[in-house]
């Protein structure tokens, strides 16, 4: 037996257009990540069907996604990016985790809670299992480790109590045909098929919020566009956006524990801060005790010299569909190959006949 290799995994949904919230949080640590790690990354378009089920351009917004990932700088030669329903074992491997899994379990989630609201009777079955399937795209590459951002912290917690219950349940059977790995789960070693995948959270600009109100995430829902910066926007748009982002009337502090009671003070800092990849002490030591006067044309300059390129090189390479679903076509073979394989021993160890 022989620990798991090390394998990041992670996915986008396409719906809407990407923003900053989404390229500090997720698509930035993709890149960094694939200098260390083998990386699979995923546009999950079967999840996006929870949040609308009738799209009317869902495979141009599947390809935008990927141009965004290609733009950003992430290698779909040295790694794999495809879209979830190419790979149809994804489907698969969450029918069998909804039945490892419990209704409990899926009730608790908190995003299902907030977005079923009220009326959680009317709710689609897709959105309450919506976690299960999260759980088959990770487990199916059995990946080691996720980037994700805190809101999705939870959902990988789920994705460990499946793997755990699916070792558990199985065990004599895994035991038997000789397909187990040594997995450490808290102070006890035990022989399982699936890893306890580990979240990988954090960095100085882990959750951005509006440029409108520091008190919520920044989102493409969000009715007023200037709420957020689009990777599309161009130079100018950049820097009217933030220019036009709300403050407080006080300087910024000189330690990071002023920004305290200072929602959108700590969010043009913590962007600033992702953008130029230093800490938020770094930021503060440069600009504490001056105005926003000061620190909002700093931070417009170095926004448009690190996004406008991206959106430059996204817009480029979004017009060519031939290029970008041949990038996709590849990445789903390989994904493909890669989650035959996994679904041959699961099918073995849940004792599907197969052959």
């Amino acid at each position: 037996m022989s620990a798991f290799k090390p394998l990041v995994f992670s996915g986008v949904q396409p719906t809407g257009n990407l923003h900053l919230g989404n390229y500090l949080g997720a698509i930035k640590k993709f890149v960094a990540l694939q200098e260390t790690s083998d990386c699979i990354y995923c546009v999950v378009d079967l999840h996006s069907l929870t949040a609308q089920l009738v799209h009317a351009d869902l495979q141009d917004q599947t390809r935008s996604i990927t141009a965004a990932f290609l733009a950003s700088g992430i290698d779909p030669k040295k790694h794999i990016v495809f879209n979830q329903s190419r790979v149809m074992q994804h489907a698969e491997l969450a029918w069998i985790f909804n039945c490892v899994a419990r209704i409990g379990w899926m009730n608790r989630m908190t995003q299902f809670k907030d977005k079923a609201g009220k009326d959680r009777e009317n709710a689609s079955l897709g959105l309450l299992a919506y976690p299960s399937l999260m759980a088959a795209d990770i487990l199916l590459y059995r990946a080691t480790h996720v980037p994700v951002g805190e809101d999705q912290k939870q959902h990988l917690e789920l994705t460990r109590d499946i793997a755990q219950k699916f070792n558990n349940d199985f065990s004599a059977r895994i035991a038997e045909l000789g397909v187990g790995v040594e997995i450490q789960v808290g102070e006890e070693t035990v022989n399982g098929f699936f890893p306890m995948t580990e979240p990988l959270i954090g960095g100085p600009a882990a959750r951005i919020m509006s440029l409108r109100d520091g008190s919520k995430k920044m989102s493409k829902s969000d009715p007023s566009d200037l709420s957020r910066i689009n990777l599309t926007d161009d130079a100018d748009t950049i820097s009217k956006k933030i220019k036009k982002a709300k403050t407080d009337p006080d300087a910024l502090p000189s330690e990071v524990d002023g920004l305290a009671g200072r929602p959108e003070a700590e969010n043009l800092v913590g962007i600033y801060a992702g953008l130029a990849d230093i800490g938020k002490e770094a930021v503060l030591g440069q600009f504490g005790g001056q105005q926003f006067s000061v620190f909002k044309p700093a931070l417009a300059d170095l926004a448009v010299d690190k996004l406008a390129p991206v959106a430059a090189e996204m817009r480029r390479i979004s017009a060519d569909h031939a290029y970008v679903d041949g990038v996709l076509r590849d990445g789903g073979e390989r994904a493909g190959n890669l989650a035959e394989t996994t679904m041959k021993t699961v099918r073995d160890i849940v004792g599907l006949l197969q052959g």
